[in-house]
């Protein structure tokens, strides 16, 4: 490493060839570290935990909130179950049922519950709790959602025919609470367009004992399985891998893209430091009748490799996240939401990719240099 200095000259003298190296790979790696982040949105959404301890009980044959209806009296039912520990009527009215980057999703639900139960999960950036518990037509905005429609606390905003009255901006570490307006359970069954008294789209379910998820499931299936509404109950987690069928289908696609990138900035920085070796055949000639052995001509070239990657590489992760924490982009897709990650899961992977392009890159051009002989050097200049 003590020899970086002498490759950053290098690199530094060749200015317009390494910028349009250095602004290549940060182009690619721009792309590569956003795939990373829709890739890890939509693994945290859908990756199974050992703690988790929550069912959703939706109708059978029922995928998207328009079609799923369940009578809300099904609730003292469920709670005389066996393993059962609470039970949350839940009303989901969107603006769009399929894959989306631009979906705004209601979440009705019970408010002096939810507040004791589950709004102390929220960090309030606007608004306070209360002013949200004494009006019925108020919402509790995602951050994400109020940024993408530029709403704050006392303005009103119209969505899927329901208009409602912004009484808090909050953040929350939930993957289920981005992207999101809760609203008072009653409120959205008697929005005009859906005049719904007394049915829910589903019942999130909470059991006693995470490792009864599979049993407490099928015993909420198997007492509705006669009623004129059957249910189908899933983990939290299954339902929305379910939910995300179309969106996993397109991260699954992206996985090439994002090799494809990598596999073309190997063959750039490849081609910039072969083209910087044919020009300093004479200075590694030099460089060897002072001392330097193949290993050392080898190592400066990887290591100018390794520069021009890493620095790009650097560039475009950058780049990435401060587009990604600016757009607060997210996959809507039934309902639930994905948001775009931009936590260390994405940035690490994207420079160590960098790192191993630039050492991969290198490798051969400084293989074919370090056998050059000093003669053949000289008579090449």
């Amino acid at each position: 490493m003590k020899y970086t200095p002498l490759v950053v000259k290098q690199v530094v003298r060749a200015r317009t060839r390494s910028l349009l190296t250095v602004f290549g790979v940060a182009t690619a790696m721009f792309l590569f570290a956003a795939i990373q982040s829709m890739q890890e949105g939509v693994g945290d959404a859908t990756r199974e935990q050992a703690g988790d301890a929550t069912l959703v009980v939706y109708r059978e044959n029922r995928f998207c909130p328009f079609t799923s209806r369940l009578p809300e009296y099904y609730e003292p039912r469920m709670r005389a179950l066996a393993g059962v520990a609470d039970v949350t009527p839940v009303r989901v009215v969107v603006s769009n049922c399929r894959a989306s980057l631009d979906v705004v999703t209601f979440r009705g639900v019970r408010a002096e519950e939810f507040a004791v139960e589950e709004g102390r999960r929220f960090r309030f950036l606007e608004g306070v709790m209360s002013d949200w518990l004494h009006r019925s037509d108020a919402v509790l905005v995602s951050s994400d959602l109020a940024q993408r429609r530029g709403v704050s606390a006392g303005q009103r905003f119209t969505s899927s025919g329901v208009t409602v009255s912004v009484a808090g901006v909050f953040e929350s570490d939930e993957p289920e609470d981005q992207n999101v307006a809760y609203a008072h359970l009653e409120f959205l069954q008697r929005a005009p367009g859906i005049q719904q008294v007394g049915v829910v789209t589903q019942f999130n379910v909470r059991v006693d004992d995470p490792e009864q998820l599979e049993r407490v499931a099928t015993a909420i299936d198997a007492e509705f399985q006669d009623d004129q509404d059957p249910t189908h109950t899933r983990s939290a987690k299954a339902f929305a891998a379910q939910a995300a069928g179309d969106v996993i289908e397109l991260v699954g696609f992206t996985r090439w893209v994002g090799l494809g990138a990598i596999a073309a900035v190997i063959a750039l920085v490849a081609n910039a430091i072969v083209l910087s070796v044919q020009e300093r055949v004479r200075t590694y000639a030099v460089l060897q009748t002072v001392g330097f052995t193949g290993a050392h001509i080898g190592g400066l070239i990887v290591l100018e490799g390794l520069v021009l990657s890493l620095a790009g590489g650097a560039l475009g992760t950058l780049a990435a996240l401060g587009f990604l924490h600016w757009g607060q982009f997210s996959l809507s897709n039934e309902g639930l939401s994905f948001a775009f990650g931009a936590g260390p899961r994405v940035w690490l992977p994207a420079l160590l990719v960098s790192v191993l392009v630039g050492v991969c890159a290198g490798l051969v051009p400084a293989f074919r240099a370090a056998r050059i002989p000093i003669a053949t050097s000289f008579r090449a200049v």
